[in-house]
């Protein structure tokens, strides 16, 4: 059985990640309304029970799941942790008593609720002592429809209002100032300032190893004496060739040695992820995360479609394709200072080549556009199975990334 779920970040004030919201579909041709909220809650369910976990999936923070009245009768929810999982109430279904018993077990039995786009009716109020958190749609309610909702519900200080389809820097403070505590969205992966920001020597250095590693024949003699003249550099060297990251574990007695033990193809990969790490120290963590996921689901699908001899580079462009946001810049200043291929160059600014296609697969996963996706799975003759294993793997792979790097 395969599954095929997207997560979204939800962040708080600070940008630091929260929780992800897990988002199922029972195959990429099978989009809702065709899925019924019931089906993909119960295989949502099934999967972080009994195929992976949901620590996998969100990095040991709470995961937002739909629930729909008749999951929550069946008792579904109850089958989580409650330290897991975020019980989010459908906007499909109807308050009533049964519903109102429902939240107050589940209260009891320590879940946090939430109360998915959220709309105004005065029957809810009943329910309002057992809510935790009201998601409102940031499209749909205008800012004075928002008050009222907050005006009701302040005689329960302890709920929070989590704003949904935050799309821009804008956006999230309007909604900072309308007195939000969490938001969904992919605000932080836009540039907030246009601005020039120069890159540190020790980006430089970084800068320079890419370079030195894009071409066919590696100069390991020259990427050597780059290594030896950072010791800050050389440092994270030998510990990744001895993190949990990186399987086969040798004696290092030279930095040589640890290049050679490591591989050019790890080389690759790691001197991407110390780049954009570096870059990025002051941007929020989720967005070196989804920088990591996206380059290791562009390798996996680079390597499933066999069409690129060297498929460190749908890495290195999947990796990149949010270097506007860690540098605020726009993406053609942010390219200008790093010497890279013209395969990576027309995929990132003019969204063309198999690289492209590669990365508007991996952006339709994210947000679960699973009928965009299955297109671009049909043009690249894919095997459809193979995409949510390389999206599941690829989570997993840039949690264990982070770990090792921070």
């Amino acid at each position: 059985m395969y599954f095929y779920a997207a997560r979204q970040p939800i962040l708080d004030n600070e940008k630091n990640l929260y929780a992800y919201e897990l988002l199922f579909r029972d195959g990429l041709d099978n989009v809702f309304p065709d899925v019924d909220g019931h089906e993909a809650t119960t295989k949502l369910i099934a999967g972080s029970q009994f195929e992976f976990g949901l620590e996998d999936m969100t990095a040991n923070k709470p995961a937002f799941i739909n629930f729909t009245l008749e999951t929550l009768l069946k008792g579904y929810a109850t089958m989580c942790d409650p330290e897991q999982v975020v019980v989010e109430i459908l906007e499909t279904v109807q308050p009533g008593k049964r519903l109102l018993a429902i939240v107050k077990d589940l209260k009891e039995k320590g879940y946090t609720i939430a109360l998915d786009d959220y709309i105004h009716n005065p029957v809810w109020r009943h329910f309002y002592p057992y809510v935790d958190i009201i998601k409102i749609d940031f499209q749909v309610l205008s800012a004075d429809e928002i008050k009222k909702i907050q005006s009701d519900t302040k005689e329960f200080p302890h709920i929070q209002f989590l704003a949904e389809k935050v799309e821009t820097h804008e956006q999230f403070e309007t909604a900072q100032t309308l007195g939000f505590t969490y938001f969904q969205g992919y605000f932080f992966s836009k540039p907030e300032v246009i601005q020039s920001k120069s890159l540190a020597p020790s980006e430089m250095t970084l800068a320079e190893l890419l370079y030195e590693t894009s071409s066919a024949e590696i100069n390991l003699k020259k990427i050597t004496e780059v290594f030896e003249r950072d010791v800050n550099l050389s440092y994270k060297l030998l510990r990744y060739t001895n993190s949990a990251a990186f399987k086969r574990r040798a004696e290092i007695s030279t930095i040589k040695q640890a290049l050679v033990v490591l591989g050019a193809e790890e080389l690759k990969k790691f001197l991407s992820v110390l780049f954009a790490a570096q870059v990025s120290s002051n941007k929020p963590i989720e967005l070196m995360s989804l920088s990591l996921t996206r380059a290791r689901f562009a390798e996996l699908i680079a390597q499933s479609h066999g069409q690129m001899k060297d498929t460190a580079m749908a890495f290195l462009a999947g990796m990149l394709s949010l270097i506007d946001a860690i540098l605020d810049e726009t993406m053609e200043n942010a390219l200008a200072k790093l010497p890279l291929s013209n395969e990576i160059k027309d995929a990132l600014l003019k969204d063309e080549g198999v690289l492209a296609e590669y990365l508007q697969l991996v952006k339709h996963y994210e947000k679960a556009n699973w009928e965009s996706a299955n297109t671009i799975i049909e043009q690249l003759k894919l095997n459809p199975k193979e995409v949510p294993d390389a999206y599941h793997d690829a989570v997993q792979w840039a949690n264990t990334q982070l770990a090792a790097i921070s």
